[in-house]
C-alpha cells in the first residue's frame, strides 16, 4: 500500500537527516490520530472531548549504540532538529550488542491486503451523545438499577506509516468506534456495579444502544445480595469475556525478552506440554475488522497465522529482532511499534479452541463451584507462577445459580492451572481474543 505523499517525504527526510548526522542506520514513523469522546452521567452531559494528535519518531543506530526520540514539530527545521538531537543521544548511549535495524530479508512485502480496518463512517458530537445517553437510559430503565456511573460514546481514526532506512514503507490506518455504561445497583445499603462496553472497527458493528443498556442493567441488577463465602477448593468457572484474564500471563512468559533476561516459568518449557490435551490458541493478524489484524509488525516484519499452543504443547516464543539476536532465533513478526523508544513485543489476534460443553452444562457437571465474573488486583510471581486474583461472580449449586458472592480471591500455580483448564463452547469475540469461558475442576478460593 502508498503512502500519502506528504508522510512519505517527512519519513524520507528524517532518515536523511540522521544519516547527514552520523547515523549508521534508522527506522522513523508517523502516527496521527483524531478522535471524538461524549460522556453522559444520569442523562446529562458530563463532558465533550475532541483530540487530534500529530507525531513523528526516530530510532538511530551508531554501531550497537542506539536512541529513540519523538516529535510533534514536523517542519524542515523541526525534522532536522529531531535528527540531530537523537543522533547525539545515540553516540552518548552504552552499546547494546541485540541493537539493531531489522533485517532487510524478514520485511513485509506488499501488496497490502485489505483487512478493512478502516470505516468510512464519522458520526458527529450529537451522534455520540445522543448513543451514550440512549445507552446509559436502556441500563437505567431495569429494576433494580438506582444510579449510573455514566456511560459513554468515542469514535477514533488513526494511521501509523513506518519507513526504515533499509528499504522498509508500511502504511496502515483504521477506525474504532467504542460504546458502553457502567450502571449502579442500590438496595439498603448495598451498592453494586457491573458494565457492558463494545468496540468495533466499522460503526455500522456495534450492537444497538438499547442492547449494551439492557446488558449492563441486567448483569448489574443480578449482583445485588452479595455474599462472602467460606475459605474452601471447588470447580472455578470464569465468564468468557474476562476468561483472557487467565492466560493473558502466558503471552508475557512466551515474550522472547523475558525468556532472554530469564524472568519466565515458561523458560524452560518449550515443545512441552503446559496444557491439557487438545488445547488450542492460534494466532491469525489477518482476520478482516478485527482489532489486532495487521500485515506488518512494529519493525517492518511480515507476519503470518500461527499455532502457539498446538494440543497443549508450547510451539514458539514471541520474537522482535532484539529477542530474536539474543536468543540466536528468527524474528517471527511480534515487534510493538515503539514510536519514540525500542519496539516492544505482543500479538495479533488470537483464538481460543472452544470445547463441546455450553456454560449450563459445564455447571451442572460440576454440581457446585465459583462463577467468576469479574477480576480484580491480579498478583502474580513471573519466576514462580504463583498467582491470585480478588474476584466476585456468583456461587451455584446443583447446577443452579444459588447467589452472588464478593470480596473473595481465587489462588494457585499457572503451571498447575494451565493444565487443568477446560474451555466451553460459549465463545466471546468482542475483541482481538476470541475465547469461551474456562473452567478448573479444583481451585482454592479464599474467603470468611
Amino acid at each position: 500500500m502508498a503512502f500519502d505523499t506528504d508522510s512519505h517525504a517527512a519519513l524520507a527526510a528524517l532518515i536523511d537527516y540522521a544519516k547527514q548526522a552520523g547515523a549508521d542506520g534508522s527506522e522513523a514513523s508517523l502516527a496521527v490520530r483524531e478522535s471524538i469522546s461524549a460522556e453522559v452521567r444520569m442523562g446529562e452531559l458530563e463532558g465533550m472531548e475532541r483530540e487530534e494528535a500529530r507525531s513523528v519518531a526516530l530510532r538511530a543506530f551508531i554501531g550497537k549504540q542506539q536512541a529513540s526520540a519523538s516529535s510533534t514539530d514536523l517542519s524542515a527545521k523541526g525534522l532536522k532538529d529531531l535528527a540531530e538531537r537523537t543522533v547525539a543521544m545515540a553516540k552518548a548511549a552504552p552499546e547494546d550488542k541485540f541493537a539493531g535495524l531489522l533485517d532487510a530479508r524478514f520485511h513485509a512485502k506488499g501488496p497490502a491486503p485489505d483487512l478493512e480496518q478502516s470505516d468510512t463512517a464519522r458520526p458527529t458530537p450529537d451522534q455520540l451523545l445522543d448513543l451514550a445517553k440512549r445507552c446509559e437510559a436502556a441500563s437505567l430503565a431495569i429494576p433494580g438499577i438506582a444510579n449510573s456511573g455514566g456511560g459513554g460514546a468515542s469514535s477514533e481514526h488513526s494511521t501509523f506509516v513506518h519507513m526504515t532506512s533499509n528499504g522498509f514503507e508500511g502504511y496502515e490506518s483504521g477506525t474504532s468506534f467504542s460504546l458502553g455504561t457502567q450502571p449502579v445497583a442500590e438496595k439498603d445499603d448495598e451498592m453494586e456495579r457491573d458494565y457492558e462496553w463494545r468496540t468495533k472497527r466499522f460503526f455500522a458493528d456495534l450492537p444497538s444502544p438499547e442492547e449494551i443498556g439492557r446488558i449492563a442493567g441486567e448483569r448489574t441488577a443480578r449482583r445485588i445480595g452479595a455474599r462472602k463465602i467460606a475459605s474452601q477448593r471447588a470447580p472455578v468457572i470464569f465468564e468468557n469475556r474476562l476468561a483472557g484474564r487467565i492466560i493473558s500471563p502466558l503471552f508475557s512468559a512466551i515474550s522472547g525478552a523475558a525468556v532472554a533476561r530469564g524472568v519466565s516459568f515458561l523458560k524452560d518449557k518449550m515443545g512441552q506440554r503446559i496444557f491439557a490435551e487438545g488445547f488450542r490458541i492460534h494466532e491469525d493478524p489477518f482476520v478482516k475488522r478485527l482489532p489486532g489484524s495487521h500485515w506488518f509488525d512494529g519493525e517492518g516484519s511480515a507476519v503470518k497465522p500461527a499455532t502457539l499452543i498446538d494440543d497443549g504443547v508450547l510451539t514458539m516464543w514471541l520474537l522482535n529482532s532484539s529477542a530474536a539476536r539474543q536468543l540466536n532465533l528468527e524474528p517471527n513478526g511480534h515487534a510493538t511499534a515503539g514510536h519514540g523508544g525500542p519496539p516492544g513485543i505482543g500479538t495479533s489476534n488470537l483464538f481460543v479452541k472452544p470445547g463441546a460443553e455450553d456454560l449450563a452444562t459445564m455447571m451442572k457437571n460440576c454440581g457446585k463451584g465459583l462463577f467468576v465474573t469479574d477480576m480484580f488486583s491480579p498478583s502474580l510471581n513471573p519466576n514462580t507462577a504463583d498467582w491470585s486474583v480478588g474476584v466476585a461472580g456468583y456461587w451455584f449449586e446443583n447446577g443452579e445459580i444459588a447467589h452472588p458472592v464478593s470480596e473473595i480471591t481465587v489462588a494457585g500455580n499457572l503451571l498447575d492451572i494451565f493444565k487443568r483448564l477446560r474451555t466451553g463452547s460459549d465463545v466471546d469475540n468482542r475483541g482481538s481474543l476470541e475465547i469461551s469461558s474456562l473452567i478448573v475442576d479444583d481451585l482454592a478460593i479464599g474467603g470468611v
